[in-house]
């Protein structure tokens, strides 16, 4: 398995297998971003790691950026990435209403670099 907060401050390349405007597979929501995951990689699901893309206005098949952050699930065993395009950088609450979406259903915290 592989720690998410490894990736903070490293570049990542995302495959998008929810891209914005798609509808979620399971639930019935719109992604209103670009949603994907790490290939290679275990999550504490068993799934690969899970990727939210922030600051891109249209629908991606691969995205290579920053990881800025993590999201931390306190009450699931799954931590999300939040990958940026370089040099982009965004507040807490930025990141909170762009991912209200999906994680208003979970507790969790951010966590950034050095934290």
């Amino acid at each position: 398995m592989f720690n998410a907060k490894d990736f903070l401050g490293k570049e990542v390349e995302v495959v998008i297998d929810r891209p914005l405007g798609s509808r979620h597979p399971e639930y019935n929501y719109i992604y209103p971003i670009n949603y994907g995951y790490i290939p290679n990689t275990t999550s504490g699901d068993g799934d690969e790691l899970d990727a939210f893309i922030l600051g891109e206005d249209k629908p991606l098949d691969k995205f290579k950026g920053i990881c800025i952050a993590v999201i931390h699930r306190t009450n699931d065993n799954e931590d999300k990435l939040i990958v940026v395009g370089q040099g982009s950088s965004l507040s807490d609450e930025e990141i909170e209403k762009q991912i209200e979406f999906q994680e208003k259903w979970f507790k969790h915290e951010i966590i950034r670099k050095n934290e």
